[in-house]
């Protein structure tokens, strides 16, 4: 596996040259002399089509990045992930999260885990699982935080339309207080079930959540009452989650980075919310992107596409955010959960050899729900000064959201260059953006949604040069963190 840097490859020198016929190209230029780019510049994957007609990129552009996959073997690198080779070079740990959705195919300890997380699930569901005053859970608590929380509360949210379970789910992730507070509002302690969810079992945040859950408990339950009832734990360290007093403990493994979980036991809050059958559903969604990134040629292989314009918005036209725009409430928690898989997989400073990186790597990631931000922060996407590319993501057969989608992404193209207006009526255009669609928002087309992102990630690192399976930057924070609490306490 390519392991040279990234800027040695002849592809990026000539993709340098390239750029500065680029920078002055216009995007209405671009359509009035080729009338068959609107459907020329679409790939299509399972349950979804990635439109980026409107990136300021031609076919000689794409050949170069595509030549730059080559010659960074992304393929090599897929192939290794794939077949679980230690990608996550600095811990020297696979990244096995297909194997987290592989069916049939999966490693029989993640098809125990998944049948182990099905009975525990259907027993909720029945209300045949009970807590220390025998009577049904009707409230589930997840405690977690980071990648522990974000994926499976987008899930959670997204779902909870389709959702037939008779026991509600909450999130507490923040150590403020007032967030578990909220989530435990008008709770009955004798029906609430909390799943601590912490890969080592030792996150401050979850831990500092899941005593004060503990706490509440004993203080609400009837004296005398088996606490440990009514803990679920989700963790590598079972140890530590026993000796905590949980009832039920599900495994995780070091070859599943948290941004990476919602696959796996991590996303119990989410088979509890919406039943076994509709997870199973989830997990061949994102199982559906796999083979199409595993086997799709690069100029139709959607992932891969993202990835590889994400790159040329980045290093060869300067831009240095990226907005995801979901035009679909149900996504509203899109962008908080892409923060997290994007930048804290590919913000890094150094390549896989530890050499100061020339270039720029994942931009900074923000965004919001559609319609809400077109009347707040586009004003900037518009007329700003700064370029950001943007990710417009609709879905199902809403007219509104579907109009509103495709007239931003128009504007931001097009503009408005009319010598009568005055200037500061006058938009710039020229602004690139991608109109990702998907058939419909339930289990499987979220799968695909999340899955293709993922894989987005991946080739970005790959083409990067850098390890998107660690996170020592975080790791930094949270020690100084705890050397603090222990003096001041």
């Amino acid at each position: 596996m390519n392991l040279r840097p990234t800027m040695e490859c002849p592809a990026w020198q000539r993709l340098t040259v390239h750029a500065d016929l680029w920078r002055e190209a216009r995007l209405p230029a671009l359509f009035a002399s080729d009338p068959a780019r609107a459907e020329r510049f679409i790939a299509s994957a399972p349950g979804l089509q990635l439109d980026y007609s409107r990136q300021r990129v031609g076919t000689q552009t794409l050949l170069l990045l595509a030549q730059l996959a080559l010659e960074r073997d992304l393929a090599g690198w897929r192939e290794a992930m794939f077949s679980g080779k230690p990608v996550n070079s600095t811990e020297q740990r696979a990244a096995r999260h297909t194997a987290l959705r592989a069916g049939a195919e999966a490693p029989e300890e993640v098809r125990d885990v998944l049948s182990r997380m099905r009975g525990l699930a259907s027993l909720l569901h029945s209300g045949e699982l009970r807590g220390a005053t025998a009577r049904p859970f009707t409230r589930l608590v997840n405690l977690g935080i980071g990648g522990s929380d974000l994926g499976p509360r987008l899930a959670v949210d997204a779902l909870r339309e389709s959702a037939n379970s008779r026991c509600a789910v909450n999130f507490a992730a923040n150590v403020d207080s007032l967030e578990l507070a909220r989530a435990l509002e008008g709770a009955d302690a004798g029906t609430t079930l909390f799943a601590v969810v912490s890969k080592t079992f030792t996150t401050h945040e979850t831990l500092a959540n899941a005593r004060a859950a503990k706490q509440w408990l004993v203080e609400n339950l009837p004296a005398g009452s088996d606490v440990s009832r009514h803990f679920i734990a989700v963790t590598a360290n079972p140890q530590a989650a026993q000796a905590f007093g949980a009832r039920d403990v599900l495994p995780m493994w070091d070859w599943v980075g948290g941004r990476f979980s919602v696959w796996s036991a991590a996303g119990f809050s989410v088979m509890a919310a919406i039943g076994p059958d509709a997870f199973d559903e989830f997990l061949a969604g994102a199982r559906d992107i796999d083979q199409h990134f595993a086997a799709a040629p690069l100029q139709a292989n959607v992932p891969a596409l993202m990835a590889l314009v994400g790159l040329w918005n980045v290093n060869f036209l300067d831009a240095r955010t990226h907005a995801v725009l979901a035009y679909a409430h149900a996504l509203r928690l899109l962008p908080a959960y892409l923060q997290q898989l994007e930048m804290e997989s590919n913000g890094k400073r150094v390549d896989r050899n530890g050499r100061a990186l020339e270039y720029a790597t994942a931009p900074v990631l923000w965004g919001g729900e559609g319609t809400v931000s077109q009347h707040s922060f586009h004003q900037l996407l518009h007329q700003g000064t700064q370029i950001v590319p943007v990710d417009f993501v609709v879905a199902g057969g809403n007219p509104a959201l579907h109009a509103n989608a495709e007239a931003q992404a128009g504007a931001l193209a097009f503009g408005t260059a009319d010598p009568a207006l005055p200037p500061h009526r006058r938009h710039p255009g020229n602004r690139p953006s991608s109109l990702l669609r998907l058939e419909r928002i339930d289990a499987r087309n979220l799968g695909r949604l999340l899955a293709t992102y993922e894989h987005k990630v991946f080739a970005q690192g790959v083409l990067w040069n850098v390890n998107s399976f660690d996170q020592w930057g975080v790791e930094l924070g949270k020690s100084l963190a705890e050397e603090m609490l222990k003096r001041r306490t």
